[in-house]
C-alpha cells in the first residue's frame, strides 16, 4: 500500500510532492545553485536518526530547498534555522513549513557569509555574561549545496564552537576526502584540518536515483561529532596551536607529490625567514623532511605546528 503524507518523515519526500510544490509556485530546479531535492523518505529517516534528532536541539540547516528535510526536522527538534540563498524559496518555505513556523528562523543569504551577528538572536546580552540568553544551534543538519559543501562543513566546525555535530549529505568523493586515513590518494590538508576538530561518527550512501532531478554523481550522508584537537599527552591544542597546524597541513600539501621539504619551502616562498627556519621545525618535530604529506598523521602536524610557533 503506498504511503500518505501523514506517514512519511516529510512530507515532501516523493517526486510527485516535490514536483506539485514546484508547480504550485512557478518554479523549477536551478543546477546553479546545487538544486537536487531530496524525494526519498527512507533516507530522510535515516538522516534524522543519524543525527539523533531531539526534541531540545536546536538544528541549523544550509539550504533547505523546499523544506523537504527541514519539514522532517521541524517536528523532532525545538527549532530550525536555515539559511538559503535562493531568493525564490522563503515564499515556498513559508507555504510547506507553515504548520511550524513558531519554531523556524530562515536567513536568507550566502551560507558562506554566515557569522554570529546574523542569527537573530546572537547579538552580545552584556561583558559580565557575554552570551546571555543567546541559544545559537547546536547541530548542523543539512542536504548541503554540492558546490560549497565542503568549504562550509570546515568552516563552520572551526568557527562555531557550539556546533556539537554535523550530519550532512555531501558528494561521495567529499565524504572520503573527509574520511580519508593517511597514505591515501584522498588524504590531504582538508582532511587534516578537519581532524582538528571533528570525528566520523557514521554514514550511509545514498545513490542518485533518490533525488528530483538525479544529480551525476553518488552521494553519502556523513556525521562529524566535534573532537577537542590535543596533543598526544592529551593537553588540548591553543588557539594559536590550532592555526599553525592548518598553516603546516597546507604546506605539507601545497605540491603533493614532492617531499615536505620542497613543499614547505614552495609554500612559503615569500617567507624566507621560515624557509630558513624549515629544517629546524623538521627536527624539532622529528619529522624525517624526505617524506611526503601523505604519510603524516594529525599529530605529526601538531608537533610541526608546535615547532613552527617557537
Amino acid at each position: 500500500m503506498a504511503s500518505t503524507a501523514s506517514d512519511r518523515y516529510s512530507p515532501y519526500s516523493t517526486p510527485s510532492a516535490t514536483r506539485e510544490v514546484l508547480e504550485r509556485h512557478g518554479l523549477y530546479t536551478k543546477y546553479g545553485l546545487g538544486q537536487n531535492f531530496l524525494v526519498n523518505d527512507d533516507v530522510i529517516r535515516k538522516i534524522v536518526e543519524l543525527a539523533d534528532v531531539r526534541e531540545d536541539d536546536r538544528i541549523l540547516e544550509v539550504g533547505p530547498g523546499i523544506g523537504t528535510l527541514t519539514a522532517a526536522l521541524l517536528p523532532r527538534a525545538q527549532h530550525v534555522t536555515a539559511i538559503e540563498k535562493d531568493h525564490e524559496l522563503p515564499t515556498v518555505l513559508a507555504d510547506t513549513l507553515a504548520p511550524w513556523l513558531d519554531r523556524f528562523t530562515l536567513l536568507e543569504m550566502d551560507a558562506l557569509d554566515f557569522k554570529l551577528e546574523h542569527h537573530p538572536r546572537g547579538h552580545v546580552q552584556n561583558e559580565h555574561d557575554p552570551w546571555g540568553d543567546v541559544h545559537f544551534p547546536n547541530k548542523l543538519v543539512s542536504n548541503l549545496p554540492y558546490a560549497v559543501a565542503a568549504t562550509v562543513v570546515l568552516d563552520y566546525l572551526q568557527r562555531f564552537d557550539f556546533l556539537e555535530n554535523a550530519t550532512v549529505m555531501v558528494q561521495k568523493e567529499v565524504a572520503d576526502r573527509m574520511t580519508a586515513q593517511p597514505g591515501t590518494k584522498t588524504y590531504g590538508a582538508y582532511t587534516v584540518k578537519l581532524s582538528l576538530c571533528a570525528r566520523p561518527a557514521g554514514r550511509f550512501p545514498v545513490a542518485p536515483g533518490n533525488f528530483f532531478p538525479p544529480p551525476h554523481v553518488e552521494s553519502a550522508v556523513l556525521r562529524l561529532d566535534r573532537a577537542i584537537a590535543t596533543d598526544e599527552q592529551g593537553n588540548p591544542l591553543t588557539p594559536d596551536e590550532l592555526e599553525a597546524a592548518c598553516i603546516m597541513a597546507d604546506a605539507a600539501f601545497a605540491t603533493r607529490r614532492k617531499t615536505i621539504a620542497n613543499s614547505c619551502k614552495t609554500f612559503f616562498a615569500n617567507r624566507p625567514d621560515v624557509q630558513e627556519r624549515l629544517p629546524r621545525i623538521f627536527e624539532q618535530a622529528g619529522i624525517d623532511p624526505r617524506r611526503r604529506g601523505e604519510t603524516l598523521t594529525t599529530q605529526d602536524f601538531i608537533r610541526l605546528a608546535r615547532a613552527y610557533l617557537v
